[in-house]
């Protein structure tokens, strides 16, 4: 059994699905990576954590998902009473202010613009995995 909180990836572009796994296992990442590639199915996991499954340790939001939108998903997230505290990192192909403004204004902790290729793309999985897998505190 897996003793490393997982991280909810909710990304429905099956290329980018791919190249960040890729880029987490490369890297070692202790964490499993939980997969919803839409913001129902990323809803869905709230009964889930409500009912005691280990809540992530980071959430990596696409604001451009199927069925719900990001945007959405997050608004619910961070006004849920336990499940606010969660970390959620935009990664978005988004460079529009108002994206990044109503992302920040729902209680987004970081926003990030995904990068093309792989090499940045490691990067980015890195500071991630470092940042919040490693270095940050969360409330218990």
């Amino acid at each position: 059994m897996n003793t490393y909180p997982p991280i909810l990836l909710i990304e429905d572009n099956p290329l980018d699905v791919d190249l960040t796994l890729r880029a987490f296992q490369r890297r070692k990442l202790a964490n499993p990576v939980l997969v919803a590639r839409d913001g129902e199915e990323a809803l869905a996991w709230i009964p889930r954590w409500e009912s005691g499954e280990t809540q992530p340790v980071v959430i990596l939001l696409d604001l451009n998902i199927p069925r719900i939108d990001g945007l959405a998903v997050l608004q619910t997230l961070k006004a849920h009473a336990v499940l606010r505290r969660i970390p959620v990192v935009v990664l978005t192909t988004s460079k529009e202010d108002r994206d990044i403004h109503a992302a920040y204004d729902l209680g987004v902790n970081s926003y990030i613009v995904k990068p093309v290729d792989f090499d940045n793309f490691m990067d980015v999985a890195q500071q991630i995995e470092l940042y919040w897998c490693v270095l940050n505190e969360q409330p218990k």
